[in-house]
């Protein structure tokens, strides 16, 4: 598989930040369930806005 283009791969955006997600072969079997696209954003998701 070459590593070039990627655009074919699925995306969606992140639950917390909204920023695109590509698909990750280490996501291969949980893609349905990938909603944050880092630690970071996972931490913040159920936390208050910003005061």
């Amino acid at each position: 598989m070459s590593k070039g283009n990627k655009s074919y791969l699925p995306s969606k955006p992140c639950a917390v930040c909204g920023r695109p997600m590509s698909w990750r072969r280490a996501w291969a079997k949980v893609w349905d369930e990938v909603k944050y696209c880092s630690e970071a954003c996972r931490r913040r998701r159920g936390g208050a806005g910003p005061a």
